[in-house]
């Protein structure tokens, strides 16, 4: 599951072209290969490959030809040695805890995580013995404070759900290693396109395919790109566990890749053009995105990612009453909890996606009941300005 990755191209060449090897048939675009198991010619050649003796395809639950063209592919455009695809993103960070923790082990995680990553690394490691231990901010010394001698990994998510604040990812790696750790690093909402953690020393970064990779709000899928030994590790994982990603769902994955340069760049240009016409409503207490030059991660935004994505936040002076109301009140805009599809949409962070936090976890979070998040998408940006000044005039 090697990136292969040819040093001459640019990116957006290897978003179209890394991966993929024709077959005899000479197809010009990459097949689906929607078969469960594989055909040997001898009973010989079976046991050669399935006991690892022969390279090859062995059966479609870790090993499709589809899925690991989206493996290299990915693998190519984060920097990565290698890549794994899973069925979700949360299997993606699942697949990494459960496929290489032991019991006794240990690993800090921020508390601005995803609220379903924060609930999935709260509850269920520490039944298998795996300690986790969760820090609000990004203050390194902080965290320098919650590593132990046994502490296997630090997490973070930068830009981070829905808060959009920025972890200095060169300072966290730097601690990771003089600890014996290694670092996480979810880059769902930058994406390879705009901002590269294993470049500024991350070990390991995780994906929701199901986000901008996609682009398009079509298909769920995850990904964990980092070094051959740790993906040959999780292929034993998946091998055994299975939460393996679809080839169906890996073809669509790869014509998402196709345009998530281009993308990324019209949805950034979106982004801020709404976060400078939000700016000075009076309904809104602020708005929070890492491209205007208040946010108090900007300047760090501006070292390590090429431009600022396509996710803000608004907190509106009415608390839930007025979130819920503007949200109500769209009528260009998606209401669902999805992000980095090509159409704009709006959720309510505190009621959804991190709904299942307790108060306590969402205070410490700084989820507080006015904030709207908003994807925004690849329409014209006047017409979202719009939608979204006609909600806030009717809450």
């Amino acid at each position: 599951m090697s990136s292969d990755k040819p040093t001459q191209w640019h990116d957006d060449t290897l978003a179209v072209r890394a991966g993929f090897e024709r077959s005899n048939v000479g197809e010009h675009a990459e097949p689906i290969y929607t078969t469960s198991s594989y055909v040997f010619e001898t009973a010989a050649a079976a046991a050669a490959r399935f006991g690892g003796e022969d390279p090859g395809n062995v059966y479609s639950r870790f090993t499709n030809p589809t899925v690991q063209t989206f493996e290299k592919r990915l693998a190519a455009l984060e920097g990565g040695e290698a890549c794994i695809a899973t069925a979700s993103g949360m299997a993606a960070t699942a697949s990494l805890v459960f496929g290489t923790m032991k019991q006794g082990e240990h690993m800090v995680v921020s508390r601005n995580l995803f609220g379903s990553t924060v609930n999935l690394l709260g509850k269920y490691p520490p039944r298998f013995g795996v300690e986790v231990d969760f820090v609000t901010g990004f203050d390194v010394q902080d965290w320098a404070k919650a590593i132990r001698p046994n502490t296997r990994f630090l997490y973070i998510e930068t830009p981070t759900n829905p808060l959009m604040r920025v972890a200095d990812i060169k300072a966290f790696a730097t601690l990771a290693h003089e600890n014996g750790a290694q670092l996480i690093v979810d880059n769902c909402f930058c994406t390879p396109a705009l901002q590269k953690p294993l470049a500024f020393g991350a070990d390991i970064v995780v994906h929701s395919a199901t986000k901008f990779l996609d682009g398009q709000g079509r298909c769920v899928g995850g990904a964990v790109v980092g070094s051959k030994e740790l993906i040959e590790e999780l292929t034993g994982y998946m091998r055994s566990a299975g939460p393996s990603m679809s080839p169906f769902n890996a073809w669509v994955f790869l014509k998402g890749l196709e345009t998530l340069s281009l993308r990324m760049k019209q949805h950034s240009i979106n982004a801020m053009a709404v976060a400078l016409a939000l700016q000075s409503d009076p309904a809104i207490e602020r708005v929070i995105y890492p491209g205007l030059a208040e946010h108090p991660d900007h300047d760090l935004a501006k070292q390590q990612q090429s431009d600022f994505g396509g996710v803000l936040t608004l907190e509106l002076k009415g608390g839930r009453e007025a979130a819920w109301s503007l949200i109500d009140s769209v009528k260009l805009c998606s209401i669902t909890g999805n992000l980095g599809d090509a159409r704009t949409t709006v959720t309510h962070p505190a009621t959804t996606t991190h709904g299942r936090l307790t108060q306590e976890q969402r205070d410490e979070a700084g989820i507080t009941e006015g904030l709207v998040r908003l994807a925004v998408g690849l329409e014209h940006a006047g017409d979202i300005i719009a939608d979204v000044r006609q909600a806030i005039a009717h809450s």
